[in-house]
């Protein structure tokens, strides 16, 4: 006897980290610790309620242009999505449809591995080596298509500009991806890139450091072709991704740049300040230019540390897989107030072992 089951399509999802309920110290999901530009909340304050009834732009057009204005390009070189997940899937299935393997590394973004399963789109990791770095060279041979973030996660380790232009120059036959997420916190951003190569593609957030993840804005620059296929397929997908209220407010973040260097810049202080003050307790990290830290300690294992942190109110992020990076914690920077608790209380969980 058959059964529907047969014909699903049956994938394994990704897993987010926790969004706890109650009032914790919540460095396990990357979010930043500062609220968004005040110029945000006006936007919101100026919408009119009318204005919802109808259909939002489809073209996205107000968003498009601040962005492009923003990165000197023009507007046929954006793309924009609902976040970078939104961005980044829409291209697996727009640009990886050879039967030759994309390419990604072995330890990153593990929805990257969730979207090649699901649009059946045959990948091959590659191993990061000994000190969380990727090896180029794993990335020479023929593929479909690579995608590599930039800073990686979770090791926040990056690489410079000149490392992706020669993996990027040496595959004019498929599309690079570089994933771009946390790139505003210490990292180069390798969209002049796209003025060099038609097959290049930058995916960037304001999730992270426009403090904008609950309102999903992602973006990619590219080559004029790239974006008019990206988006003919995402008009045959769902013409209206983007709401009126994020629109606005998108371009509202965009416009007040001095808030945004500000407020990144104090993550990236606090950052620093939280690798010493780690050392200190007896962690190894690679040495992130992202907004977190990835570390182990010497001798008390990831895993009880992350559950006396939960006990105390403190949630990081603990990953089991692969094994290599199971004595691990992802540790999110939040404001200074809240690493000097979680230090204080990583402090009392080490001496107390």
């Amino acid at each position: 006897m058959t059964s529907w089951k047969e014909n699903a399509r049956e994938v394994v999802p990704y897993t987010p980290g926790e969004q706890p309920k109650t009032k914790v110290i919540k460095l396990n999901t990357n979010e930043n610790p500062y609220p968004p530009s005040p110029l945000v909340g006006k936007a919101i304050s100026n919408i009119q309620l009318d204005s919802l009834r109808k259909y939002p732009d489809p073209g996205c057009s107000i968003l498009i242009s601040a962005l492009a204005k923003y990165h000197g390009f023009n507007e046929e070189n954006v793309f924009v999505g609902v976040g970078s997940d939104d961005v980044l899937a829409m291209s697996f299935l727009t640009f990886f449809n050879s039967k030759k393997p994309i390419f990604f590394p072995d330890i990153t973004y593990s929805f990257y591995d969730v979207w090649a399963d699901l649009f059946r789109i045959p990948y091959e990791t590659k191993a990061l080596d000994k000190d969380f770095k990727i090896v180029a060279s794993d990335y020479s041979g023929e593929c479909g298509g690579i995608v590599i973030p930039n800073p990686n996660a979770p090791t926040g380790v990056a690489e410079p500009v000149e490392f992706f232009e020669n993996i990027v120059a040496a595959h004019p036959e498929c599309v690079v991806i570089i994933d771009e997420a946390y790139v505003d916190f210490g990292s180069k951003s390798c969209v002049d890139l796209v003025r060099k190569y038609d097959n290049v593609l930058v995916v960037r957030t304001f999730s992270k450091s426009r403090s904008m993840a609950g309102n999903r804005i992602g973006y990619a620059i590219g080559s004029k072709e790239l974006i008019k296929y990206l988006s003919d397929c995402k008009f045959s997908f769902n013409s209206y991704t983007m709401d009126t209220i994020t629109l606005a407010v998108g371009v509202a973040s965009i416009e007040d740049n001095a808030y945004f260097k500000e407020k990144v810049d104090a993550v990236i202080k606090t950052r620093e300040w939280t690798k010493g003050e780690l050392t200190k307790l007896g962690f190894t990290f690679p040495d992130s230019m992202s907004n977190f830290i990835f570390a182990k300690h010497e001798s008390v294992k990831a895993t009880y540390i992350f559950e006396e942190l939960k006990k105390r109110g403190i949630y990081v992020r603990y990953f089991s897989k692969p094994e290599r990076i199971s004595d691990y914690l992802r540790i999110s920077i939040g404001t200074d107030d809240e690493m000097q608790e979680f230090i204080n209380e990583l402090s009392n969980i080490i001496k107390g072992v």
